[in-house]
């Protein structure tokens, strides 16, 4: 028999807060974290804003040596895991912490590490290449330093779909648990890639905003768009068997009921112009959760800002949900944060759990050019207030036509 999946534990850092309540309080707000950015000099780039972590202070949370071992994307990991799990309430008196998990993605992993240990190499030579090179640049490593900060003993993977990672990592952490192969699990992601490299890489395939008004670079659905604005964090949620979260007394916030996987088999960084694979994605969540689109009361779009991105999610959503289409409330929250790449599902997830709690549906922030391309219901500018919002599907679409969608319901 098939065990119900329910979040127990919510943490995050992110561009508009270094916590869960202070992100969400954030999009209530409709305080926009992207600013200009401080972690590269943009002299000589187009790109000059970003979604940064601002007045991060690593001594906060760790010991100088401590940090000096770890890539930021696996700093963000810890912070954000760390209270994901305080917040659970999950320790080693009411759980077995040998069947508690970490599914931890990064699209990218430590880049800044890989572009300073290069630069060493070059400058001084090779032998003053750090020993703790490959450990702080490997992509596995959020996970396995969460799993080592936690003392935590399940299964350990960090599963790589680019933007749909974290996505990734939460449909398949509920599908392990869903199958009783673990007890709880954290799942999300992480992102750290505003550097040199990050900025040159996606600015020379013409994939970044080069606006540099922070309120006016990332405007999914926007006529005006022209790129997508890079963001940074971790996002990290508790994923627990009900049964096993009833038995401890554990708060819950909601409840993982769907989730759908495809691939567009088409292009390395477009989306197939049908939207016919992430039409899929989200058809299948729906069959997982035994929901109809006139379930849906609120999509968390993946809307990047990118022309072909948002005209293409607005056709799949069309295809998967017919003539409900139009009447399901829709929108990016990318437009408050940028794109934090591998990271951004596991936000989103996050989003979409505070959104049901809340009953509010939080909005595309900065919208105001319409396009007859992105024709559905965005809620642009202004939160709606929605008491009977119980049902939310977040949508994460990743480089090589990796399509994961989640649905998250009320717990009832």
């Amino acid at each position: 028999m098939e065990k119900r999946v329910v979040i127990t534990g919510m943490g995050a850092i992110s561009p508009i807060g270094k916590s869960v309540e202070k992100t969400w309080d954030s999009i209530k707000n409709k305080k926009c974290g992207i600013k200009e950015i401080t972690l590269v000099d943009t002299s000589d780039f187009k790109t000059k804003v970003a979604g940064e972590i601002k007045n991060y202070n690593v001594e906060d949370y760790f010991e100088k040596k401590e940090a000096k071992r770890m890539d930021r994307c696996t700093q963000f990991a810890i912070i954000s895991a760390r209270e994901a799990y305080k917040d659970s309430g999950i320790n080693e008196e009411n759980t077995d912490l040998n069947r508690v998990g970490i599914f931890i993605s990064s699209g990218i992993g430590g880049l800044s590490t890989i572009e300073t240990q290069t630069h060493n190499n070059f400058a001084k030579g090779h032998r003053r290449i750090s020993p703790m090179f490959i450990p702080m640049g490997i992509v596995n490593m959020p996970a396995g330093n969460v799993s080592i900060d936690l003392k935590l003993k399940g299964e350990s993977v960090s599963l790589v779909s680019a933007c749909a990672s974290s996505t990734h990592a939460i449909g398949e952490a509920y599908k392990n648990i869903k199958q009783g192969y673990e007890d709880a699990i954290l799942a999300g992601g992480t992102e750290a890639a505003i550097c040199v490299l990050g900025l040159a890489g996606f600015e020379n395939m013409k994939a970044l905003s080069s606006t540099e008004d922070p309120n006016r670079a990332s405007i999914p659905f926007d006529k005006e768009r022209n790129g997508f604005v890079m963001g940074e964090g971790a996002c990290v949620v508790v994923l627990e068997e009900l049964e096993h979260a009833k038995k401890r007394g554990a708060k819950i916030y909601a409840e993982v009921v769907g989730f759908g996987s495809t691939s567009d088999a088409y292009h390395m960084t477009s989306p197939d112009p049908t939207g016919e694979g992430a039409a899929r994605a989200m058809t299948r969540a729906m069959e997982d959760a035994n929901l109809k689109p006139e379930d849906i009361d609120y999509i968390n779009a993946h809307g990047t800002s990118t022309h072909l991105n948002d005209s293409t999610e607005t056709m799949a959503i069309k295809k998967a949900f017919g003539d409900v289409a139009k009447k399901v409330r829709i929108s990016s929250t990318k437009s408050y944060t940028g794109h934090l790449l591998g990271a951004a599902g596991a936000l989103e997830a996050i989003i979409c759990t505070k959104a049901i709690n809340d009953k509010i549906i939080p909005p595309t922030i900065n919208y105001k050019e319409k396009d007859e391309e992105c024709d559905l219901d965005i809620t642009p500018n202004e939160i709606v207030k929605d008491e009977n919002l119980k049902i939310a599907m977040s949508n994460s679409l990743g480089f090589g036509g990796h399509n994961a969608c989640l649905i998250i319901k009320e717990y009832n």
